[in-house]
């Protein structure tokens, strides 16, 4: 990817979408184009499928706007009216889930300023891939928290550097004690989509994450049926797992590439692949275990060699056909992450007509998406049921 520039006027939510949250009561709604109030709230009681169509994630928090995974991001993300926010856990080398997209840390916070851990720089293969960083399961959590988050992707989100340092690494207990802060405060429960990350290669090592994740849950009572939890994957066998042990709705992800293999089917010697589980025979069986699926967005509209969109497929309508909702990922501002029809000048950093693509995304029946800016999603999703 090319380093933009600046990301100019269009670096964070505007000022009237950050007004408008606060007149609101901090991320209870966000007014479309008619006028009429989207509530983040709803979903209370109903369970998943009260929530509101289309729904909005949070990705990583509101990390178009401030270093994913942090207590800023994920707070943004509910200030701006996610319907959902969402985490990614991973262990720690004493046992504790923390929050970080992957476990090598390398890119996300400033432990490579740390003199006192140099020594722990590896290369390790990770789901087959050699990887040369750090990584959580090295450092206890004590350790993890003389650490600073920082920005992941500072040439695309240069303004987002701002906020390098300002918040450590969030244990997923941490989360859900503010997320059951900030549902008392709000007067309705605060949903969030907790992901398990590499859970194979970490039960290799003795670190499975299904059990101490199910007994956190257990623990905030986010286990049960209509609990405001989604559980994710992108490997079947944690669902199944995560199954067995709790009762909160589950969603399968799936990569966009057709011929790639969960690892969990690479270590079992299933052949199956992404293709075969988009097809009514796989979605069928995964509907046996999971409430939904995750796939990304080429998976729901592909892109044509050009680079822009193309025919939406059937998956919508398949996944449909069996019970299973769909929340694919993930929409971003920045020209760099669009449909090369939906870019708008050559700066990789510039934002693009993202409601334009929104648009075309939510015309497909998608039951919600993934967003890195969710007031822009919000937005899109009010004019589109308007």
């Amino acid at each position: 990817m090319t380093p933009g520039t600046t990301q100019g006027a269009h670096s964070g939510p505007g000022r009237r979408a950050l007004l408008g949250a606060a007149a609101l009561g901090a991320g209870g709604a966000v007014l479309g184009a008619s006028g009429t109030a989207s509530a983040a709230g709803r979903g209370h009681g109903g369970g998943y499928r009260s929530l509101p169509v289309p729904t909005v994630v949070g990705h990583r928090g509101a990390s178009g706007y401030r270093p994913e995974h942090t207590l800023g991001s994920y707070q943004l993300a509910l200030d701006l009216g996610a319907h959902i926010v969402e985490q990614d856990v991973v262990p720690t080398k004493d046992g504790h889930l923390v929050c970080r997209h992957e476990n090598d840390i390398t890119g996300t916070t400033d432990v490579s300023a740390h003199p006192e851990f140099a020594s722990r720089k590896v290369t390790k293969k990770v789901d087959g891939v050699a990887i040369t960083g750090w990584f959580t399961e090295d450092f206890t959590l004590a350790e993890l928290k003389t650490l600073r988050a920082k920005e992941r992707i500072p040439a695309v989100r240069q303004r987002n550097t701002l906020y390098d340092g300002r918040w450590q690494i969030p244990t997923l207990e941490e989360v859900l004690r503010w997320a059951d802060k900030e549902g008392r405060k709000r007067g309705r429960p605060v949903w969030l989509h907790i992901e398990t990350k590499h859970p194979t290669y970490f039960r290799s090592l003795g670190l499975g994450t299904e059990e101490p994740l199910a007994r956190l849950l257990r623990t905030y009572g986010r286990h049960r049926k209509n609990s405001p939890t989604f559980l994710q994957s992108f490997e079947p066998t944690s669902i199944q797992r995560l199954a067995k042990l709790v009762d909160a709705p589950r969603v399968v992800l799936l990569d966009g590439s057709l011929t790639s293999r969960p690892y969990d089917f690479v270590t079992t010697q299933d052949p199956r692949t992404v293709a075969d589980l988009i097809k009514p025979e796989g979605l069928k069986w995964i509907s046996g275990f999971a409430q939904g699926i995750g796939p990304s967005l080429t998976l729901v509209i592909p892109l044509d060699a050009a680079g822009k969109l193309g025919k939406p497929t059937t998956l919508v309508r398949d996944a449909h056909a069996k019970g299973l909702i769909l929340h694919p990922y993930t929409a971003r501002n920045e020209n760099s992450f669009l449909p090369v029809d939906f870019r708008r000048g050559t700066d990789p950093a510039a934002y693009g007509d993202v409601f334009g693509a929104l648009k075309t995304y939510f015309a497909t029946g998608i039951d919600g998406i993934f967003s890195d800016n969710p007031d822009t999603a919000l937005l899109a999703a009010a004019d589109f049921t308007a």
